[in-house]
């Protein structure tokens, strides 16, 4: 008799479920319940009482140290990026469509006004490196122009042979000279790049809006001209294994754990229901994703008969239990 029992007790209640999850009214109304219960609960709790930081670090550890970046991931992402650069929209978008001029104004605007852009300009401005790269540079066209000189060529006009003439008697004061030009550009270099330091912010600003000016009329797509799909794969597969020697610094972990204790201090007696609301989430935005998503999810289920073997799975081993035949005093 129990068996008999148990057997109609649980199709009844898996009849019940399956009318409360379909009917749309039905399913409104849990779905109502069901998150005023949860706020009412949440305003009693704070992140302390649920979880702690350390569950949270090992978590994210995990997922951003641990987590293998290989395979399909970084393929995928390839192929998005791939998808993305050459997007019809890209052709048929103007900039000043994309981006409304006085925005992008007043971003430059803000950049400058922070100070960073004076402070990378003042960075570079007092660098040895910058200036020795300048000097290299100089230096290494010179070389090239002097070697160019030197080399045959087919082409036996009249310039060219006194070119090469000129070259092969200068050939003996070319240390003297490339010295010489090394020194200047060091100098001049430097004379520039101090010039750069007192308003180097001011100088960016200029340069990025006279850029938005020339570029603001063409398609997005113009930035095809600076990065090619060749580039954006090779930029995914720099930027993959950049991060997998990255993420396994103690410099990153260290970065990942202070985050996390920021979180925990700033939130950890704060109410989970003011935490949600500080993230911009409220009673409506549950209520909405609960009824967007719900309903399509359990209709396919239905359609595609898996959802009553899910509510059987859940109910059943109750039915079947020692807790079930005490309840009804069974021996």
């Amino acid at each position: 008799m129990s068996d008999d029992l148990a057997e109609r007790l649980l199709a009844a209640q898996i009849s019940f479920t399956m009318h409360e999850l379909l009917d749309p009214q039905s399913y409104g109304k849990f779905v109502v319940d069901e998150v005023d219960a949860f706020l009412d609960d949440a305003a009693r709790l704070g992140l302390d009482d649920v979880v702690t930081r350390d569950l949270i670090k090992v978590t994210a550890h995990k997922y951003t140290v641990g987590l293998p970046v290989e395979g399909s991931i970084p393929e995928l992402v390839g192929e998005i990026a791939a998808r993305l650069h050459q997007h019809r929209l890209n052709d048929e978008l103007a900039m000043s469509e994309v981006l409304d001029s006085r925005h992008v104004d007043a971003l430059f605007t803000a950049v400058s006004e922070t100070g960073i852009a004076r402070r990378i300009v003042a960075e570079i401005a007092t660098s040895p490196a910058v200036v020795d790269a300048c000097v290299d540079a100089v230096s290494h066209a010179f070389d090239a122009a002097v070697a160019e000189g030197r080399a045959p060529a087919d082409d036996r006009g009249l310039r060219t042979s006194a070119l090469r003439g000129i070259t092969r008697l200068s050939m003996p004061v070319v240390p003297a000279v490339s010295a010489a030009l090394a020194l200047v550009t060091r100098k001049g270099a430097g004379y520039v790049l101090a010039a750069a330091k007192e308003d180097g912010d001011a100088v960016l600003l200029d340069a990025a809006r006279d850029l938005w000016r020339l570029r603001s009329a063409d398609s997005v797509g113009w930035f095809r001209e600076l990065v090619t799909g060749e580039d954006i794969e090779d930029l995914v597969v720099v930027i993959f294994e950049f991060w997998k020697s990255f993420r396994d610094t103690d410099y990153f972990r260290a970065l990942l754990d202070e985050g996390i204790d920021h979180v925990f201090d700033k939130y950890g007696g704060v109410s989970l229901v003011e935490l949600l609301a500080d993230l911009g989430i409220g009673r409506a935005d549950l209520i909405e994703e609960g009824l967007r998503f719900g309903p399509a999810v359990m209709t396919r289920l239905d359609e595609r008969g898996m959802l009553e073997p899910i509510i059987r799975r859940w109910l059943e081993p109750f039915y079947r239990s020692e807790e079930f035949r005490e309840a009804l005093d069974i021996a």
